[in-house]
């Protein structure tokens, strides 16, 4: 049983492809981290793992007489019910069936088969009542279904009076299964097992019976033979891995030595140790079987385990260097085991080895074993190839002290090789290449750091948080990208730089717009193609308690864009200066200033895949929160409502630009480093000029325009204002 809740996705960390090494049927259980089963997730289809193959044999039974479909229908869909009438029908005693049921095409088999086949398949239809339960999400403990008394009997009467030896046996399972279900004292699920066993051929059918009585021993605590069964289960087909493997608990190491006595070859022996390394311990196991049969097959589930498990303890793995968990004994292990050369894939162990020092940054080590495994690697293995190909890659870019020109020249080629995967411009299958650009990218960036390369830095790791603000390092990115002529290096590079020139021309009209240079921010808007998205809201329309989503529903006469939007701030600025309308036009550019900070109804103007808001005003360059004045400060919008203030011509005016004054100098105090909280602004962490501001504005209003309608607007609107004006 499974408890979980909530979603969550697992982080890209691994890099080693176990795909590329082992058998496929194993593939369910290579290491994971939150799923159950690799590829599978989990799975909620016990009552269904096994339908193709019951079509299948059934299919074979008939010699491919039995129309598959109609086989489908019957085996899988049918009731009890439909069933019984379908055979009626089939033998005259039923004139019709009714339209729902599909037509069934049974093609040249004998009336004996279908007799007989219909025979057994109205027993197993009962058994399904106890033997299937669909609650596969129930938060409750599920009961198991109670088996019908009689139904035994009629199941041991089947099996006495069958003689198809194909029917004979799979009520064999009916009555295991049934007796299993019937959960009573007499053993009898053993009994049955025990007592028919070898009038059968050792098939899925069989060791699907097997199952159950491996359940049987695990309900009395017989640890050792359940867990010995299920490893034969386990062993002959990969249907049955996953069930066996489900079921397989040793408990402790008494059972577990007593499950290993019962082991009859070694190869039994073998799975048992794969099946208990797989689920607790891959390197004991590995120790186990490399000394029973260094060639098994079984090793290179746990070795890819091995590994896989070491990947998703390395700080590396996220793109930091900030953890390493090293297994030094499975790391020597590895390697000793490489040194002796005579296993089945000797590339593999080599490989494993090299991959491994380089996880502990042992370059030189890692580097040996990997020359040594691509002389061992099996003629025409592009997969293979391809997996020592990256490893190559991170290992050459990791071994750098220096970008120079020499690796440059040496990066052009796999830079863009690993770029193709990415975009989908070549495929691999399988192929684990994800957070290889993120261990590549960040070792270059590095490198460019410590040179001083601040420019080629960014390209690779798209996270320094004071780039962007420097308006002569975004301008020798634009130069970068505008770059006619650009060389092979650069050309790659820049595959992995994920800003446009649109992005960069839009990054710097904001944050000459937020200086007040209008005009070039209005040139640099102009330089992008296309720029064509909508300002939510009105900019230039100002409320008395902000709401950026009303503001976004309201009806608007016009809307704009950032280009407009910077146009007709520009026109506004430009009559102030003339003295037309200063009042209109201060107080629309007041509103312009304040809506386009984090506080207002255009965020949407300042953000970009430069520069993202984080959730309280603060911002960040891909990834690292910092506080930027530019989108949280005030000043701007409180000069233009002090401007409009002071040519207003009514109190009204005058108590509206009043109030806007103090929003901006409430926000300032929110803008405060030592705010924590408005409920603690008494306690002397911020600024006394920043809190003398905004209550300064409220004793105006109160002093100077409290008969005015807006002044009693504020009062109903604002919880504030209105608790400071009934204190005073």
């Amino acid at each position: 049983m499974i408890w979980a809740c909530a979603d969550s996705y697992e982080e890209e960390y691994s890099v080693f492809t176990p795909e590329y090494f082992v058998n496929k049927q194993y593939s369910p259980f290579f290491y994971t981290g939150n799923e159950v089963y690799y590829g599978l997730g989990y799975t909620d289809g016990s009552n269904t793992w096994y339908n193709d193959n019951i079509v299948d044999e059934w299919y074979e039974h008939f010699n491919h007489q039995f129309n598959k479909t109609s086989l489908q229908y019957l085996l899988l869909k049918a009731s009890a019910g439909a069933v019984d009438s379908i055979y009626r029908k089939s033998t005259g005693s039923l004139k019709a069936l009714p339209a729902k049921y599909p037509a069934i095409v049974t093609g040249n088999v004998p009336a004996k088969m279908l007799n007989a086949f219909y025979s057994y398949l109205k027993l197993a239809k009962n058994a399904e009542a106890y033997s299937v339960n669909d609650q596969y999400y129930s938060w409750d403990k599920v009961k198991p279904n109670h088996s019908p008394v009689n139904l035994g009997q009629a199941l041991v009467g089947a099996y006495d009076k069958e003689t198809d030896p194909f029917i004979k046996e799979r009520i064999w399972f009916q009555m295991v299964r049934y007796y299993y279900f019937l959960d009573e004292p007499s053993n009898k699920t053993v009994k049955l097992f025990d007592q028919f066993k070898d009038h059968f051929p050792k098939n899925l059918i069989y060791y699907r019976t097997m199952g159950y009585v491996a359940g049987y021993y695990y309900r009395q605590k017989n640890y050792a033979l359940s867990n010995y069964l299920y490893s034969l289960c386990y062993d002959y087909t990969y249907k049955l891995k996953i069930p066996s493997f489900w079921s397989f608990h040793p408990q402790n190491e008494s059972d577990w030595n007593a499950t290993l006595k019962l082991a009859k070859t070694p190869e039994e022996k073998i799975t048992l140790w794969h099946m208990l390394g797989v689920q607790y311990d891959a390197s004991r196991a590995i120790i186990v079987i490399i000394a029973i049969n260094p060639k098994s097959e079984k090793l290179d589930l746990l070795l890819s385990r091995l590994i896989n498990v070491r990947e998703a303890g390395t700080g590396w793995g996220n793109a930091t260097d900030s953890v390493k968990r090293s297994d030094n004994a499975g790391k020597r292990l590895v390697e000793d085991i490489a040194s002796k050369n005579n296993t089945a894939k000797p590339y593999y162990w080599n490989v494993a080895a090299g991959y491994l020092n380089f996880l502990d940054s042992n370059y030189t080590a890692a580097g040996k074993y990997y020359a040594t495994a691509k002389s061992q690697f099996p003629a025409g293995d592009k997969m293979i190839v391809a997996q020592a190909k990256l490893l190559d890659m991170m290992l050459y870019i990791k071994s750098l002290k220096k970008m120079d020109a020499n690796a440059e020249a040496k990066l052009i080629e796999p830079l863009n090789w690993l770029a193709n995967l990415r975009d989908n411009k070549l495929k691999i299958k399988d192929l684990r290449f994800s957070n290889a650009i993120s261990v590549c990218n960040l070792a270059i960036s590095r490198l460019y750091k410590k040179q001083g390369n601040a420019i080629r830095e960014i390209c690779f790791n798209n996270n320094a948080q004071d780039f962007y603000a420097d308006s002569a390092r975004v301008q020798h990115m634009i130069d970068l990208l505008n770059k006619p002529d650009k060389t092979a290096f650069e050309q790659a590079m820049l595959r992995y730089y994920p800003i446009t020139l649109n992005n960069l021309y839009y990054h710097q009209a904001i944050m000459l717009a937020y200086q007040q240079k209008l005009p070039e921010a209005i040139a640099q808007l102009k330089k992008m193609t296309p720029e064509n998205f909508l300002l939510a809201g009105n900019p230039f329309t100002g409320r008395l308690t902000d709401c950026h989503d009303c503001d976004h529903e309201a009806p608007q006469k016009q809307k704009f864009t950032p280009l407009s939007f910077l146009q007709t701030l520009y026109t506004l600025d430009t009559e102030i200066k003339q003295g037309k309308n200063v009042y209109r036009n201060a107080y629309a550019a007041a509103n312009a200033y304040y809506n386009i900070t984090y506080y207002g109804n255009a965020r949407l103007f300042y953000e970009s895949d430069v520069v993202a808001t984080g959730p309280t005003g603060r911002y960040y360059y891909e990834g690292e929160p910092r506080m930027d004045d530019k989108l949280t400060s005030m000043q701007v919008a409180i000069k233009y409502y002090q401007l409009a203030r002071k040519n207003a011509a009514t109190d009204e005016q005058r108590a509206r630009c009043t109030f806007m004054l103090s929003k901006c100098a409430l926000n300032e105090v929110y803008n405060d480093p030592g705010f924590n909280g408005y409920e603690k602004l008494s306690e002397g962490k911020i600024s006394k000029s920043v809190i003398d501001a905004y209550y300064n504005y409220f004793a105006e209003l109160k002093a100077k325009y409290n008969q005015t309608a807006y002044y009693k607007e504020a009062l109903k609107e604002c919880g504030y204002f209105r608790t400071y004006a009934d204190k005073k």
